[in-house]
């Protein structure tokens, strides 16, 4: 795995029912994991939602636990769920790297947020040089700025634009 998110040449082309085709690659994996962490106990996160794994809030309550097994397993489960609504609503080609930043915000944030971002009008309109900086305005958890937040949008923007980001 290279933590230097290499640029990768590779275009996806839309077809004329507008998928991608695209899965997320072992770097936008590995920001996940770093950024996520892994929980074996459920546990509330920083705005009080029952957690486990890496990320993982559907049908969590407290007390769950689970082994490392089935933390990989739901997050494999779940990154198929994420990379369909990139595709769903991404109406432009994308590289590896802008799709992996794009599948990692979406599964932090959501589908909704996605749906609804300046973000996404903005990269559906090709102005990809301005991506980065609407990523990075998602970084506040119940209306206060987080800096576990601001250092993974500053790694999504940096995945997004195919540069090094493990450091941050």
């Amino acid at each position: 795995m290279n933590t230097g998110a290499e640029q990768k040449k590779q275009e996806s082309v839309k077809t004329e029912l507008g998928e991608n085709k695209m899965k997320i690659s072992k770097e936008g994996i590995a920001l996940i994991k770093k950024f996520e962490g892994c929980e074996l106990e459920a546990y509330q996160d920083s705005v009080g939602v029952w957690t486990i794994g890496y990320g993982h809030t559907k049908d969590v309550e407290q007390g769950l636990k689970i082994t490392q097994e089935e933390a990989e397993t739901m997050l494999e489960t779940e990154l198929l769920e994420y990379e369909e609504y990139v595709e769903r609503y991404v109406d432009i080609g994308l590289s590896q790297n802008q799709f992996d930043a794009l599948v990692c915000w979406t599964y932090n944030l959501g589908p909704t947020n996605l749906k609804n971002s300046t973000m996404l009008t903005v990269l559906n309109q090709a102005r990809i040089e301005d991506v980065p900086y609407e990523m990075k305005r998602w970084n506040k958890a119940g209306g206060e700025v987080l800096q576990g937040l601001v250092r993974r949008r500053e790694a999504e923007a940096l995945l997004f634009e195919g540069k090094e980001w493990y450091h941050v």
